[in-house]
C-alpha cells in the first residue's frame, strides 16, 4: 500500500483545513486508517482512527475539532480540522494497517498561526 498525503498550509487560529490521503495497492486489506502528528522536537503522536467496522477514536486535544472519514473503498481518508489552535502546528502523517504491517505517508505541514 502507498499512502499520499497533501492539504497542509498556513493557517490562522480558529481555522480550518481539510487534509486527505490517497491510498494504492492493495486497500482492500486495510483494516485500520489513521493520522498522527509531530510537532517540532515531539514525538509522533496518535490524532484519530478509523477501523474498517467505523468506529472512530480521537485524542484528547482534538476532540470535537476534527473528524476522521474515508470514502467507501478505503481508497483516501480525509481529517477535517475546525477551530484550529496553535498547538495543532506540526508534520500530519497517515497511516494505515493491513494486519500484517503498517504504513505511512509522507507527511504534509500544518502551521496554525496565533
Amino acid at each position: 500500500v502507498q499512502l499520499q498525503a497533501s492539504g497542509g498550509g498556513l493557517v490562522q487560529a480558529g481555522g480550518s483545513l481539510r487534509l486527505s490521503c490517497a491510498a494504492s495497492g492493495t486497500t482492500s486489506k486495510i483494516v485500520v486508517l489513521a493520522w498522527f502528528r509531530q510537532a517540532p522536537g515531539k514525538q509522533r503522536e496518535l490524532v484519530a482512527v478509523l477501523t474498517s467496522d467505523g468506529s472512530t477514536h480521537y485524542a484528547d486535544p482534538v476532540k470535537g475539532r476534527f473528524t476522521i472519514s474515508s470514502d467507501n473503498a478505503k481508497s483516501t481518508v480525509y481529517l477535517q480540522m475546525i477551530s484550529l489552535k496553535p498547538e495543532d502546528t506540526g508534520v500530519y502523517y497517515c497511516n494505515c494497517n493491513t494486519n500484517a504491517r503498517d504504513y505511512w505517508g509522507q507527511g504534509t505541514q500544518v502551521t496554525v498561526s496565533s
